[in-house]
């Protein structure tokens, strides 16, 4: 049985699996990992100025000649307009919308080539998406980990897939083939997966992070707007208790990540060797979570999700009788 849907040869892949664009955790070595494993990689780029997306994707392509992506937050576009140039220059395959529609630099990355997307919380952002040009949309529930919406992934996937005739990616808390299994027969044509990802040796991210998420049950995440003044589903700690005994102390985005960013709290997401105080560091997480138990290797995961989403349409195939 083949699993290769139409979105595998749109971006020129063999598996239905794409690495979530996260910020300060999907760098270069996660991102070339996915690829090589036959995924997406793509680099979450969200804060990063354009000379070090240029450092990070050649690092990419230092580690596979797979197509791969960056993700950035059309949220902020004067980081977009900056950024772009090198996003084409540097040869990657497809550009991401982590917030927002990128409007404004669609015609451009089609006229070099370059593929659009754009994650999606809502059926109208999709097919806002879409009008706009987007190749493909993501459509998140909000039980994803990272910035997310209101919208549950059981209710929104299948609601997105009617409304747009682009290719759907279902994201949140998918973190195995059963997940795969379940988007692919509500009609998306693969998966955007991240907390699975952090889990990985791969992963910029700091141990203590990772093993958080080993560690943690479904019920153990929350969203709030302490970290960067949109909703995050991070894993719950005494620092986000703190912030939202006292909402007056949240600012709007951007200003709310920028004082976070100060106040040192993004330490789990500045690298592997750096040290990170559970009890404070912004650690963002699906509710997915709680069924991750171990740390492994990128092409470890892949290869797992995709065997059992097979042996899942498998079984469900025998139940026809």
């Amino acid at each position: 049985m083949s699993l290769r849907t139409p979105i595998c040869d749109l971006f020129g892949i063999e598996k239905p699996i794409f690495l979530a664009g996260m910020g300060g955790v999907a760098y270069a070595r996660v991102c070339a990992a996915v690829s090589e494993a036959g995924g997406f990689g793509v680099l979450g780029m969200a804060s990063e100025p354009p000379e070090r997306i240029r450092e990070e994707m050649r690092a990419v392509r230092a580690l596979t000649q797979k197509p791969f992506g960056v993700d950035l937050l059309a949220a902020l576009p004067e980081t977009i307009e900056r950024a772009i140039d090198v996003i084409i220059g540097e040869g990657a395959a497809a550009f991401v919308a982590g917030l927002g529609v990128p409007e404004g630099v669609v015609e451009k990355c089609h006229a070099a080539g370059v593929k659009v997307m754009s994650l999606c919380g809502k059926v109208s952002h999709a097919v806002h998406a879409e009008r706009a040009g987007c190749d493909a949309v993501v459509a998140q529930g909000t039980e994803a980990g990272g910035h997310t919406g209101q919208v549950a992934g059981m209710a929104l996937i299948p609601q997105v897939v009617d409304a747009v005739s682009v290719p759907v990616l279902a994201a949140g808390s998918i973190v195995d083939g059963r997940g795969l299994a379940a988007a692919l027969a509500f009609g998306a044509q693969g998966v955007w997966m991240g907390t699975r990802f952090i889990a990985s040796h791969e992963a910029r991210a700091a141990e203590v992070y990772k093993k958080r998420i080993t560690e943690i049950r479904e019920e153990d995440t929350v969203v709030t707007r302490s970290y960067s003044g949109k909703p995050m589903r991070v894993i719950r700690n005494r620092y986000v208790d703190e912030m939202e005994a006292q909402p007056e102390r949240i600012r709007p985005f951007p200003e709310q990540f920028a004082a976070s960013a100060r106040a040192g709290v993004f330490t789990a997401m500045a690298g592997p060797d750096r040290e990170a105080d559970p009890d404070r560091a912004c650690m963002p997480a699906g509710q997915g979570a709680g069924a991750i138990r171990d740390i492994r290797t990128c092409a470890e995961i892949v290869d797992a999700v995709m065997a059992e989403a097979q042996a899942t349409i498998e079984r469900l195939a025998k139940l026809r009788g």
